[in-house]
């Protein structure tokens, strides 16, 4: 995007700071496709002329965004620090909101983040597409851990300690004729979780759901909220939901994942 272009989306007033709008351009003009530019690349893709750009460049670098080797420019890490506190503030409902709407897109189902609380998986985000179950699903909804396919990976998931402890105590109750009917058969089913990476759960919870999730992460490695997703039996067997869908409720995992670390991680170093 040039400079000329922000400008025009952003509506100049009495406290509009032109010299700022573009130092921000000039910044925004490296991307993935063009990590290094010549000054004169800057200056075309921003609309500014050389000596303007050359300015902001030679500016930037002082400051540490970028350097140079007297040809090309590139942006330094400490960049990131820019969105670092916008990040920082966010919460795991905020964060995973975008990409639960992005996968509810791709795959034209609904989509929710839970995290695990006695026993039982609570929804704290959710993008329904359709209603596919009797019961309606909000934020704060809960379901027992041990008939979902959040609460598998979120089992999983857990220390050996803390599992053994949940089972022990774990009264299985028949939801559907479906339901794992044995704590041994459960333990087994989540062993398999954990060296999968991921859950599938056919009709257990409710006859006619099949439901699919993959683990979130915290900096530490560990299974902090699960994210799936949910459709019809009707519209998806149990191969084809494995076989279809993995790849993207993973990918959504590992990019919530990667949000979560970098709010909880130290800002990046000025070096």
């Amino acid at each position: 995007m040039s400079e000329h272009t922000a400008s025009q989306e952003i509506a100049p007033s009495s406290d509009y700071v032109q010299s700022l709008a573009r130092g921000l351009a000039v910044i925004r003009a490296f991307d993935g496709e063009h990590p290094r530019r010549t000054l004169s690349e800057v200056a075309k893709h921003t609309a500014l002329t050389r000596a303007t750009a050359r300015r902001f460049l030679l500016t930037l670098a002082e400051l540490g965004y970028v350097r140079t080797d007297g040809s090309l420019f590139w942006l330094t890490p400490r960049v990131l620090e820019l969105g670092y506190s916008y990040l920082s503030g966010l919460s795991l409902p905020e964060l995973a909101g975008p990409h639960l709407e992005a996968l509810a897109e791709q795959v034209r189902e609904s989509s929710s983040v839970s995290i695990l609380d006695d026993g039982d998986v609570v929804y704290i985000a959710r993008v329904p597409v359709r209603r596919i179950m009797t019961v309606s699903i909000n934020v704060g909804t809960r379901f027992p851990a041990y008939a979902t396919s959040m609460g598998r990976v979120l089992l999983a998931g857990l220390p050996q300690s803390a599992l053994d402890s949940y089972l022990e105590r774990l009264h299985l109750s028949t939801l559907t004729e479906r339901t794992v009917p044995t704590v041994r058969q459960l333990r087994d089913e989540l062993a398999r979780v954990r060296r999968a990476g991921y859950s599938i759960v056919d009709q257990e919870l409710e006859l006619g759901l099949r439901s699919l999730a993959a683990p979130i992460r915290d900096e530490s490695g560990t299974v902090v909220a699960a994210v799936n997703i949910s459709t019809q039996s009707a519209r998806y067997t149990a191969a084809q939901l494995e076989a279809d869908l993995v790849p993207a409720v993973r990918a959504t995992a590992d990019a919530i994942t990667a949000d979560l670390t970098r709010t909880r991680s130290p800002a990046p170093s000025r070096t």
